[in-house]
């Protein structure tokens, strides 16, 4: 019995991404099949950045063919990622350099959010996309010492900024630009959606699939003009299990629904926390109240994370928790949230504006 390339896509139909939970064909995942012979060779191109899964995913597909189809030979699957662009708010121009943006935002301050918007940034780098992470918080920016960078970026051409490096992250935050840490940023509005439309723009942003887009907290008219200038992919709202952070958490998403920003999910932290002397675990901040509001507005929960003492010291430290312990059950958290991200990214509807013709209308 020959082989087709049609067996193959037959095949590969009956087989789903454990991340994706679509087959292969209807994902668009399954390229280049090749016969020879007996023998089948073929890539999968996935949508998202999942590097540290492509020998699992490899060996899944083989397995598979070898089983499925009867009196093949060799079988040689590739497994790569390609990210894409993909749709923003209309009206809002895109950044060049940078396919994707990933707002991170929540709707006060104190409950992790810059935490978990650079080992979010942290956690696509170590599955193979190139990130970058912009710090948006203007009146208390925390990447440089989140990233362990200091010093100031360098101009090339004396009109764009050249991003910091920290972690194979690119980096820009209004803490690069300031000489001293404790000079308080005393701004009003409009001089803060100017001063982050520059740090976006003016900035020399190499290649990124994905920005992280660490927001300032709160859901006022900064937030709103920021959320209405940067060309956002999706926005993740970071809250804790209590009433009132989760008040105000429906504040962040209420303000993203009204700019048209897709939300892609929701990251209750400090979910619990569990006793470094006894192991006891206890829900200190309540229970069940992120997964609760993602019932009332048809969202998803990315993940939870504890109140983890070694979170805070290595963040503090320049040296998060994914790449300081990216074995850990912490590292693993914060990666099966980015992946679930990148996940739901890869599922929305493409950017276009590349592909159209620019028109140009002149008198003669």
């Amino acid at each position: 019995m020959n082989i087709t390339e049609a067996d193959v896509q037959a095949a590969l139909k009956q087989l789903t991404d454990p991340n994706t939970k679509k087959d292969f064909v209807s994902g668009k995942s399954v390229k280049n099949i090749k016969i020879s012979g007996s023998d089948v060779s073929l890539d999968i191109q996935l949508g998202y950045p999942a590097r540290s899964v492509w020998g699992e995913i490899r060996a899944m597909v083989e397995n598979h063919l070898r089983s499925s189809l009867p009196g093949v030979g060799k079988v040689a699957a590739n497994v790569t990622s390609k990210v894409i662009p993909h749709a923003v708010q209309r009206g809002v121009k895109l950044v060049d350099g940078v396919k994707n943006i990933i707002a991170v935002a929540s709707g006060k301050g104190g409950v992790g959010k810059s935490t978990t918007a650079v080992n979010i940034a942290l956690a696509l780098a170590a599955e193979g996309a190139h990130v970058g992470m912009l710090d948006a918080d203007i009146y208390g920016p925390s990447q440089p010492t989140m990233l362990g960078i200091s010093g100031q970026p360098e101009s090339v051409d004396g009109k764009l900024m050249e991003p910091m490096q920290g972690h194979g992250l690119q980096a820009m935050s209004i803490g690069f630009l300031i000489p001293d840490t404790d000079t308080p940023m005393v701004w009003r509005g409009p001089m803060v959606t100017q001063a982050l439309d520059q740090l976006l723009r003016q900035t020399r942003w190499d290649g990124l699939d994905y920005l992280v887009v660490d927001l300032p907290p709160g859901t006022g008219d900064i937030q709103l003009s920021l959320a209405q200038k940067v060309p956002v992919t999706g926005a993740v709202i970071v809250t804790t299990p209590q009433d009132i952070a989760l008040m105000d958490a429906r504040k962040g998403l209420k303000m993203f629904e009204k700019v048209d920003i897709k939300i892609l999910g929701i990251v209750e932290n400090m979910s619990t926390h569990i006793c470094s002397k006894c192991g006891h675990e206890e829900h200190i901040f309540g229970a069940g109240g992120g997964e609760k509001m993602c019932q009332d507005y048809g969202v998803e929960l990315l993940g939870s994370l504890p109140l983890d003492i070694h979170i805070r010291e290595q963040a503090d430290s320049g040296n998060p928790s994914v790449t300081a312990n990216p074995d850990g059950a912490v590292a693993n958290a914060y990666r099966q949230i980015a992946r679930r991200l990148a996940v739901k990214i890869a599922d929305m509807a493409q950017d276009h504006s590349a592909v159209f013709p620019k028109i140009v209308v002149q008198n003669t």
